[in-house]
C-alpha cells in the first residue's frame, strides 16, 4: 500500500531534519512537508533531506494538513506527523499495520511520554476533558489526540475535514466516531519537542487551543 507522509511546520530548523531522517523510507513513497510560514531554514532542510516541500501561506495546523492532503499523489495511507521531533518517526510501521492487515482504516498514536515534561501539564488535562466529552456525546472511548496518525485515503477523503486551526485532530476523531470508521489507537513513545510549542507552549495559545477543540466537540456533537 502506498504510504504518503504530511508534515505541518513552522520554524522547525532544529528538528525536520531529524524527523524525516528518522521516517523508515523503505515504507514511504513521499514525504509532504508543508510550510506554514517558516522563516528560519526549514524549508531549506527539508529539501536537502529528499521531502517534498509545499506553501500553505494561510495560517493554522488544520490549514497546513489540509494543504498537504491536497498535495498527496496516489495514497492508500496518509500519516500526519509533527516536525518538533516529539514523536517517533520509526514507529511510524506501528500505525500503519493495522490498516495494511484490514483490521483498522484510522490509527492513532496514543503518546506514552518518555520523560517528564514532554507532556505539559494543561495539555493533559485538556486532553483528558475532551476525551471524556467525546465519549459522553459519541460513545467512543478514546484516550488522545495525538497528532502521529494514520488512515486510509479513501476514509479521509470521506471525513470531509474543514476545521483550519486547532481542531483539527478532534474533527477528525468525533467525524469518524460518527461515521462507526474502525479506529485504533497504538501506544507511541512521546518526548520533549525540539523548540517551544506554539500552542501548549504559551498561556494563550492553551486557552485558544482548548475553546477551539471543545467547541469542535459540540459543534459535531450537538449542531450536526
Amino acid at each position: 500500500m502506498n504510504v504518503s507522509v504530511i508534515i505541518p511546520v513552522l520554524n522547525e530548523e532544529e528538528s525536520i531534519g531529524k524527523v524525516i531522517h528518522d521516517i523508515p523510507k523503505n515504507l514511504v513513497q513521499e514525504i509532504i512537508v508543508v510550510d506554514n510560514g517558516c522563516t528560519d531554514n526549514t524549508v531549506e532542510i527539508a529539501q536537502n533531506h529528499g521531502a517534498k516541500v509545499i506553501s500553505e501561506p494561510r495560517k493554522g495546523y488544520g490549514s497546513a494538513c489540509l494543504a498537504g492532503v491536497a498535495a498527496v499523489q496516489n495514497a492508500d495511507i496518509v500519516v500526519f506527523i509533527d516536525g518538533d521531533y516529539s514523536d517517533d518517526p520509526t514507529q511510524l510501521p506501528l500505525l500503519i499495520q493495522p490498516i495494511q492487515e484490514n483490521r483498522a482504516d484510522f490509527v492513532i498514536g496514543t503518546r506514552k511520554p518518555l520523560e517528564k515534561g514532554a507532556l505539559l501539564p494543561q495539555a493533559q488535562f485538556g486532553n483528558k476533558l475532551a476525551t471524556i466529552l467525546i465519549r459522553t456525546f459519541y460513545g467512543v472511548k478514546y484516550t488522545d489526540l495525538g497528532p502521529f496518525r494514520a488512515i486510509r485515503q479513501s476514509q479521509l477523503t470521506a471525513l470531509d475535514m474543514q476545521d483550519r486551526t486547532y481542531g483539527w485532530t478532534v474533527e477528525m476523531q468525533v467525524k469518524a466516531a460518527k461515521m462507526g470508521m474502525r479506529v485504533q489507537e497504538i501506544p507511541v513513545s512521546y518526548r520533549k519537542r525540539i523548540g517551544k510549542s506554539k500552542i501548549s507552549g504559551t498561556l494563550i495559545g492553551s486557552i485558544r487551543a482548548g475553546v477551539k477543540i471543545l467547541t469542535t466537540i459540540f459543534r459535531w456533537g450537538i449542531l450536526r
